[in-house]
């Protein structure tokens, strides 16, 4: 993967934000709309009294009181160790032990206290003694040197030196949370950090002291354990959402921490800004030019045309001819520039040139129209249009070039689908049977499954969280390979692996439609006879329309899987906020089904996270199939493909681009890889029919006899093998060939129906090879050709378990006596 790239001008990270200070990475979560600063108090809690120039042996003695829980000896050890630390402090210059601390290596964050000594050469261990002066607030140490040593039970002792009733509600609040046993622990810990480092009373911790905490524990982390993925973590989430379920913050911040550390929308000015324009007249134009602009344009096309026109125009103009003032671009200036944008910064050829001689032209051309109505205000920069009229053409070929990628695209990867699919289900199809297997199976025992033996593993940190009352992953270890694995984490990322692909491939959703989809967005329509068709609502996203599609019995299994695995524990999906990268605001809580425990918190998909769930199969199968060596998926060919096989299967396209929420045909038609003769042909041929059927005037309401034959075109569909999937007011076209026809969903119940039609065709074909019938033989084979085919995808189907909703059932009242 190539290394992100930083702009040297403003610091900005192409792909993740800005780089923050003092790190080496670049960080989407620095510099949001709350900024980060420690808790401000002017004065450090003195709970027991002022120590910071007390003598050695008056803290020593308030090391070994003030804690009355332990043991005699660990007490006495606790003061010795305390007075070993002092002493040692005593040789740095200050006039307080702040000052000394400050001047030492250990308080620099240089060394761990533990390289001072020992239990061996000192006679008592060292650790205790800096842990008991943290609790005192004798010391307020930075993150860095916190972090430098390792305290055993900081939390329960400083919450206990506080003299503060604060701290404990915390604690009782944190014990009542529906946390994990090591989030609870967390909370507490972060907090009581928090206010060692920050020198700072419960009541002083706000929201932006949190950020400032975990932007510093992230740097001090990174200087700790460079390179390790563990220093780019952001800790206090679980604290974040303990404060805030208390009513410690005011009601208009972030419900999370997440949501508190992204930007947000930018202003015009800051997005203009992010390049470094040297005309200050020009910029202002551009400002009042997109400030105009927005009125008709969603917020991340009016980011798009801020690239286009700030980044890819004038600042290379500018580039070019450092003295330029106004918009009038010499024709020498304008093919230089021409030649510029060819290129990307990488050396690629730029695919989008025209969409960035096309936003030129229009800023031109809306000058000169506004100029006409506002004189006083855009005359002045009224100048020829520097793109010459012909420069455009050809722009029709170049896009029909587009979408002949786009079919070319399809073709190769519509074989390849099924082989994905079957990938994810039959991972996902172990990887639960297994998880089954293994939960019960005891520690230490040995098991086979599916031909590999395997051992129940119990690790040391597993026992430490069952004596903490925590639950334990479930870990086994391949007995061949030695390999440990936590076959629950596994298990969870083939679900969710399988339900993106699922989702994707029977839909035809757009990504930001899937990740959008709710619990809500789960329908039925009940008929009068008892038959419920599901259905699906797709909230409005690119074209802002709202659509309802029907839901195939795969894709119905699919949704029904990921409600039931939300709602296993018996508590309904968790209602949480979604961030839209693209408009950089949060949606309002709801129960998305695409979202997951993350931590302490439940996180939604984001886009980019299915897109990484694709790539780490096509990665996998890579490995073993040569079809993907060197392919990429991505979320939008599932749709491609969708659309392909919906026309291609007879489906009128004017069906499929609502089904799709196309506003237009031709949409549908750039994405069905077909030749165009036959997309024209049906689609004509389908409006013919229609117009012979149809009445001229307006539609009106459905009759009830209309109603009737729409609900009887349900029945209609039903044949002996399962049911037709032809959509409503079209015929059979396959002259009710249906094992040859694609329209035919099986049903698995019919398997043993499949294998008598199957046995009566090789009867059949034996009969016609000793009959010479060689016209006969080609159309058996064909025909055992798709019986197969249907008779596997059944199979598939029927591996997969019924998912049980828990729906209950209507109470009928008792008849009253």
């Amino acid at each position: 993967m190539p290394e992100t790239q930083i702009s040297p001008t403003t610091g900005i990270s192409r792909r993740h934000g800005p780089v923050a200070e003092g790190l080496t990475f670049s960080s989407r979560f620095v510099g949001g709309a709350m900024q980060p600063e420690p808790a401000a108090d002017a004065v450090t809690p003195r709970p027991h009294g002022e120590l910071s120039t007390a003598s050695i042996s008056k803290i020593a003695r308030l090391a070994v009181d003030v804690w009355q829980d332990a043991a005699q000896v660990t007490r006495y050890q606790r003061g010795q160790a305390t007075a070993w630390i002092l002493e040692h402090l005593s040789d740095f210059p200050g006039q307080t032990w702040q000052e000394r601390w400050d001047a030492s290596p250990i308080g620099q964050g240089q060394v761990g206290v533990n390289t001072l000594g020992s239990r061996r050469t000192t006679g008592v261990a060292v650790s205790p003694g800096i842990r008991a002066l943290y609790c005192l607030r004798v010391i307020q140490p930075s993150l860095l040197a916190f972090r430098r040593n390792h305290l055993h039970h900081f939390a329960p002792m400083f919450v206990a030196a506080q003299n503060d009733p604060q701290p404990h509600k915390y604690e009782e609040h944190v014990a009542a949370q529906d946390l994990r046993m090591d989030h609870r622990r967390a909370a507490v810990i972060d907090l009581c950090t928090l206010l060692a480092v920050q020198g700072a009373a419960f009541a002083d911790v706000t929201a932006p002291s949190i950020l400032h905490f975990a932007h510093e524990n992230r740097r001090a982390r990174s200087l700790l354990q460079p390179g390790k993925q563990v220093a780019n973590q952001l800790i206090g989430h679980s604290m974040w959402s303990v404060l805030h379920s208390m009513g410690h913050f005011p009601p208009s911040t972030p419900t999370t921490m997440r949501a508190a550390m992204m930007r947000g929308q930018r202003t015009i000015e800051e997005l203009v800004d992010q390049y470094p324009i040297r005309n200050q007249a020009v910029r202002g134009l551009l400002i009042d030019y997109f400030q105009r602009r927005r009125v008709d344009l969603d917020y991340s096309s009016v980011k798009q045309l801020v690239l286009m026109l700030a980044h890819h125009f004038w600042e290379k103009v500018e580039r070019l001819s450092p003295g330029q003032g106004d918009l009038r671009i010499k024709p020498e200036t304008y093919a230089q520039w021409r030649e510029l944008i060819r290129l990307k910064e990488d050396g690629t050829t730029r695919i989008g040139q025209d969409d960035i001689v096309t936003s030129v032209r229009s800023f031109y051309y809306d000058l000169h129209t506004w100029a006409a109505g506002e004189p006083e205000r855009w005359a002045a920069w009224v100048a020829p249009c520097p793109v010459p009229p012909g420069e455009l053409h050809g722009l029709g070929t170049r896009r029909r070039r587009i979408t002949e990628r786009s079919a070319d695209r399809t073709r190769q990867r519509q074989p390849l689908l099924p082989v994905l699919v079957e990938h994810v289900e039959t991972r996902y199809d172990r990887a639960r049977a297994l998880l089954e297997r293994a939960d019960q199976a005891a520690e230490g025992e040995v098991f086979t499954h599916d031909g590999t033996t395997y051992r129940r593993v119990l690790t040391e940190s597993d026992h430490k969280k069952l004596r903490r009352g925590d639950a334990v992953p479930t870990r086994i270890r391949d007995e061949d390979s030695s390999v440990l694995m936590h076959i629950g984490k596994e298990e969870e990322s083939a679900f969710w692996d399988w339900a993106s692909v699922g989702t994707l491939r029977h839909s035809g959703v757009r990504i930001e439609e899937m990740c959008e989809l709710t619990h809500l967005s789960i329908r039925q329509y009940q008929r009068t006879n008892g038959e419920v068709i599901a259905l699906l609502v797709i909230a409005p996203s690119k074209t802002d329309r709202e659509r309802v599609i029907p839901m195939s019995a795969e894709l119905f299994h699919v949704d029904a899987s990921i409600i039931r695995r939300h709602a296993r524990r018996g508590r309904p999906i968790p209602l949480i906020s979604r961030h839209d990268p693209h408009d950089k605001v949060w949606s309002a809580p709801m129960p998305f089904l695409f979202q997951r425990q993350n931590g302490a918190t439940p996180k939604f998909f984001n886009p980019g996270t299915i897109q990484q769930v694709i790539s780490r199969r096509c990665r996998a199968l890579a490995e073993i199939h040569p079809g993907f060596r060197g392919l990429k998926f991505t979320p939008h060919d599932f749709r491609r493909i969708f659309t392909t096989e919906l026309v291609n299967s007879g489906l009128p396209i004017h069906i499929g681009a609502a089904l799709l929420g196309h506003l237009s045909v031709q949409t549908t038609r750039g994405y069905v890889a077909v030749f165009d003769e036959d997309v024209v042909r049906h689609y004509q041929a389908h409006l013919q029919q229609r117009r012979q059927i149809r009445p001229t005037h307006e539609y009106r309401d459905a009759t009830t006899q209309e109603w009737d034959e729409f609900e009887d075109h349900f029945d209609r569909r039903k044949v002996e093998l399962g049911s037709c999937g032809r959509p409503y007011g079209t015929p059979c076209q396959h002259e009710h060939a249906c094992v040859r026809c694609p329209m035919l969903h099986v049903n698995p119940k019919m398997l043993p129906r499949l294998a008598e039609l199957e046995a009566d065709l090789l009867d059949r074909r034996d009969r016609a090879e000793a009959e010479g019938w060689i016209g006969e033989i080609e159309g058996i084979d064909l025909t055992l050709t798709f019986l197969r085919a249907k008779r596997d995808e059944a199979q598939r189907r029927a591996q997969r378990p019924a998912v049980h909703l828990g729906i209950p059932t209507r109470h009928r009242p008792k008849d009253s006596k």
